[in-house]
C-alpha cells in the first residue's frame, strides 16, 4: 500500500495566461488556468498519479460517487489553475483541497437533510463497475461502517477517515483542516469513541462471510422461516433506502422478529424470476439481484464478530443510487 499522507500541504495561486493556449471551462467563467499544452500535459499527468488516493478519500467521506466525482473535478480546476512552480508537495496540495471541497459538501448536506425521507445508504462501490475499480483501494471502508460515519458530524468524520483510515498524524491532520492539533486530538477521540459504540469488534473472513450472506439470501427468497430465524442475530437491524418514495422500510428496523415479518412480507412483492448474482461491495461480499436485465437490489449483509450470523442488512433500491453493472 503507498503512504497517502502528504509532508506539507501548500496552496498555490492563480495566474493570468493566453486563453487560446488554456481555454476556460464553460461552468468556470473567470477561471485562469496556469497552463500552456507542455504545462497542462505535465499537470494532467501529476493529477492523474494521485487521482485514485483522492477518488477512496473523498469517497469514504461522501459516501456517493456523484458527489465523489464533482468535488475531483473542483480539485483538477484548482490544480490546473495554481502557481505550480510554488508548490513543494503536489499530493499534499490536491489531498487538502479534495478534502476541505469535501468537508465543505458535508456541511451543506447536513443544513439541508430531510429527516423523513428514510434510512440514507450510500451508493454502492461494486468490483464489476468497471471504471471504477481502479479506485477500489484498500482504504475502502465498508458500506456498514460508512452509515455509522453519517451520525458523526462533518468534522469528526473528516478526522475518523484521515486518522483511522489513511493513517494521517494529528499534526498532518490539523494542517489539512486548518485546526490546531489539540482540537484535532479531541475530535479523534470523540469520533473513535462514538464509532466504537456503533460497530462491533471482530472481523470474520472473506469465505464466511460469503457462505453466510449465501445462506441468508438462500433463506430470504425461498421462504424458509427456519433457517431465516437461525441466520439473523436477536439485534439484527435492516436498513432500505428509497429516498420515501419507493415499497420499502421508511426507517430502520430493528430485532429478528420485526425483520423476518419485514423479509417475509417483502419477497412475494419482489419481481417474478430474479436472477442472483454474488460480488463484492467495499470488498465485502454482496448480492445483486436482477429483473431480467434490470439491477433491482443491491444486498450487503454485516455479520456478528463470530461471523455465524448477520447483525445488519443493507438493501439499496433506489434506482439513481443503484451502481451500473456490465
Amino acid at each position: 500500500m503507498q503512504d497517502a499522507r502528504p509532508d506539507s500541504p501548500t496552496i498555490g495561486r492563480p495566474v493570468t495566461t493566453d486563453p487560446e493556449q488554456c481555454p476556460v471551462p464553460e461552468e468556470r467563467p473567470g477561471l485562469e488556468l496556469s497552463c500552456g499544452p507542455t504545462a497542462l500535459d505535465a499537470a494532467t499527468e501529476v493529477y492523474a498519479a494521485h487521482r485514485e488516493l483522492l477518488f477512496s478519500l473523498v469517497h469514504n467521506l461522501l459516501g456517493t460517487v456523484t458527489d465523489t466525482e464533482d468535488v475531483l473535478q473542483e480539485t483538477w480546476l484548482s490544480w490546473a489553475s495554481a502557481r505550480r512552480s510554488h508548490i513543494a508537495n503536489a499530493r499534499a496540495y490536491l489531498v487538502r483541497i479534495a478534502v476541505n471541497q469535501a468537508l465543505a459538501r458535508l456541511r451543506h448536506a447536513r443544513r439541508d437533510q430531510v429527516s423523513d425521507l428514510g434510512p440514507w445508504l450510500p451508493r454502492p462501490l461494486l468490483s464489476t463497475a468497471g471504471a471504477e475499480d481502479g479506485a477500489l483501494r484498500e482504504e475502502s471502508v465498508s458500506l456498514a461502517l460508512t452509515v455509522v460515519l453519517e451520525t458523526l458530524t462533518p468534522l469528526e468524520r473528516a478526522v475518523f477517515v484521515l486518522r483511522e483510515v489513511f493513517g494521517y498524524d494529528h499534526d498532518e491532520i490539523a494542517t489539512l483542516l486548518g485546526r490546531s492539533p489539540a482540537a484535532v486530538r479531541q475530535t479523534a477521540r470523540r469520533a473513535r469513541t462514538h464509532v466504537r459504540s456503533r460497530r462491533p469488534r471482530g472481523a470474520p473472513g472473506p469465505e464466511l462471510r460469503r457462505a453466510v450472506t449465501e445462506r441468508f439470501m438462500s433463506a430470504a427468497l425461498g421462504g424458509d422461516l427456519a433457517a431465516l430465524m437461525e441466520v439473523l442475530a436477536p439485534d439484527v437491524a435492516m436498513w432500505t433506502d428509497g429516498a420515501g418514495t419507493l415499497h420499502v422500510a421508511r426507517r430502520v428496523v430493528a430485532g429478528r422478529d420485526r425483520v423476518v415479518r419485514l423479509v417475509r412480507a417483502k419477497a412475494p412483492r419482489l419481481p417474478a424470476g430474479l436472477t442472483v448474482r454474488y460480488v463484492n461491495a467495499h470488498r465485502e461480499p454482496a448480492v445483486l439481484l436482477f429483473a431480467g436485465d434490470r439491477l433491482h437490489t443491491v444486498v450487503v449483509l454485516e455479520l456478528t464478530p463470530a461471523g455465524d450470523r448477520v447483525s445488519g442488512i443493507y438493501g439499496v433500491v433506489d434506482p439513481e443510487n443503484l451502481p451500473h453493472v456490465a
